[in-house]
This record gives C-alpha cells, structure tokens and sequence, in this order.
C-alpha cells in the first residue's frame, strides 16, 4: 500500500496557509500603526499652520507643541480653530530627527514638541480665543 499524497491535495491543504501568512487578517477595521509609534493619545489646542509646506503645528493647551500629519484628516481645514487631535504620536528616524529639529525648535519657541499623526479631530471653538 503507498502512501502518496497527490500535488492537488497538497496545494489544498497548504493554500489556506499560505493565504493567511501573506495577507492576515485586520481587526477592527483601522489604519495600521506607522512604524516607532505609540498609542493614541488626544490632545486640545489651537491649529496653525506650520513652517513647513503643508505641516501644520498645534499648540496644545498641555504646553506642549505638536507637529501634526494625517493622510485622512483635513487639518488645512481647522486652522485658526481650536481643536481636539488624536493619534499616535510619532518617534521619527534619527535623520529625519536631526534634520526636523532646527525648524521644531523655532515652531516651539523653546517648549517641548512631538510629533502627532491625526487619525481623528474634533472642532471644539471656530477659535483659538
């Protein structure tokens, strides 16, 4: 008696393995954490825009300033609002860092910063007042 297993057989039982190892499954239906983020996080203030070409910086009534990006949030939008962000903030790679760090520090005018990646905003005054 041979014990041969047919190639049909086995790309059956290997497909559904396959299939899951090169595309798994996504919960929740949510964006994909950026590499070096951290967890979601919210923060309140004033939305302006940012030295940069389409960087846009708010100064949170934390204290702190945050240079913000979304792919899916209109921040252009809100500026001169005072809102509320929330999404992962952002440790980027030590050139970008270095490279960033002479236009954060004058943004911040000499407070702390980090970086936020807006994944949610919420209009709380269509003021800064």
């Amino acid at each position: 008696m041979s014990h041969k297993i047919s190639i049909s057989r086995m790309l059956l039982w290997l497909a559904p393995v396959l299939l899951l190892t090169l595309f798994p499954p996504r919960l929740g239906g949510q964006e994909a954490p950026a590499k070096n983020s951290t967890a979601d996080q919210s923060v309140t203030g004033c939305l302006q825009k940012g030295d940069e070409t389409g960087g846009f910086v708010l100064a949170g009534d934390d204290g702190k300033t945050w240079e913000l990006n979304s792919k899916t949030v209109k921040l252009a939008e809100h500026v001169g609002h005072k809102v509320k962000v929330t999404g992962p903030s952002v440790k980027e790679s030590k050139a970008r860092e270095e490279m960033k760090e002479k236009n954060e520090k004058k943004e911040a005018a000499g407070k702390e910063y980090a970086d936020l990646r807006v994944t949610n905003l919420e209009m709380v005054s269509d003021s800064c007042k």
